[in-house]
């Protein structure tokens, strides 16, 4: 596949010249930065309680991250367009979804930065939600390194309901750790909890 067909790359250097705006307009702060690989394969998988997780991962990675989004979002009229050119690609989050894991795994050969949230949708403010095995599933098709990260501070910028985010209301701060080590042996379901749990203990 052509960079073209996957994600705008001139969209993205647009993107890197302009993003210490927001990344100064939505207080974001970030330690650990540096364990995101700056090239080869990767999965960043982050906590989600937000829709504004995804933007403001992209704001701090130092290389594009494209995300398995739910598919209802592609029906969307002009923002479908948007997260197509960010490299985003549909999921169903109602069990396995084979085709995005698939789809997942090429770009993971291909060299790409994948982000997945292992909650499958949006916890509770200051909650974490339960992990989807589906995520165990593609972990354990893969050996690319596994980054854990969490956010705090999103749900409250932008909680669920909120037509705009809420400039000011509160800081977001990002923590990324290490690669995990899993034992891609186990089950899918003993595999999404144990990053699930690298997650939260971040």
């Amino acid at each position: 596949m052509e960079d073209s067909q996957i994600y705008s790359k001139n969209g993205y250097e647009l993107w890197f010249k302009i993003r210490p705006v927001f990344r100064k307009l939505l207080k974001v702060s970030a330690i650990g930065i540096e364990n995101i690989p700056e090239k080869g394969g990767c999965i960043i998988a982050s906590n989600h309680r937000s829709n504004l997780d995804p933007f403001v991962l992209n704001i701090i990675s130092p290389r594009p991250i494209f995300f398995m989004a739910k598919e209802e979002l592609f029906k969307i009229p002009i923002f479908s367009w948007f997260i197509k050119k960010a490299g985003a690609f549909p999921v169903r989050r109602n069990g396995r979804d084979i085709k995005a894991i698939k789809r997942a795994l090429s770009l993971l050969k291909e060299g790409y930065c994948i982000g997945i949230f292992p909650e499958g949708r949006r916890a509770k403010p200051g909650e974490f939600g339960k992990p989807q095995s589906g995520v165990g599933l593609l972990v354990s098709k893969t050996d690319v390194p596994v980054i854990p990260v969490k956010i705090n501070g999103t749900d409250i910028v932008y909680p669920v309901g909120s037509k705009l985010p809420k400039i000011g209301k509160s800081a977001i701060e990002i923590k990324v750790g290490n690669p995990i080590n899993i034992d891609r042996t186990l089950d899918y379901k003993d595999i999404s909890n144990s990053i699930m749990e690298h997650i939260i203990n971040l």
